[in-house]
């Protein structure tokens, strides 16, 4: 296994894929073992609305920057 950087993405790749998978895990409430569950809470059920209206508003420059 090599630790030489991948030419093929960049750092703003490989944080997009990062974003991705905190917003997938903060969508499905997926929670470490011996942590306080907050996945049916009113904060959490706000967290997922502004993240989806986060995402609604990328999508939107996306396409208009297309």
């Amino acid at each position: 296994m090599s630790l030489a950087p991948c030419r093929d993405m960049s750092w703003l790749t490989v944080l997009w894929i990062v974003a991705l998978i905190a917003a997938l895990a903060a969508i499905t409430g997926i929670k470490p073992s011996g942590t306080r569950h907050v996945a049916r809470t009113g904060l959490m059920s706000a967290a997922r609305v502004v993240l989806g209206l986060i995402a609604l508003v990328i999508a939107y420059f996306a396409y208009n920057a297309r």
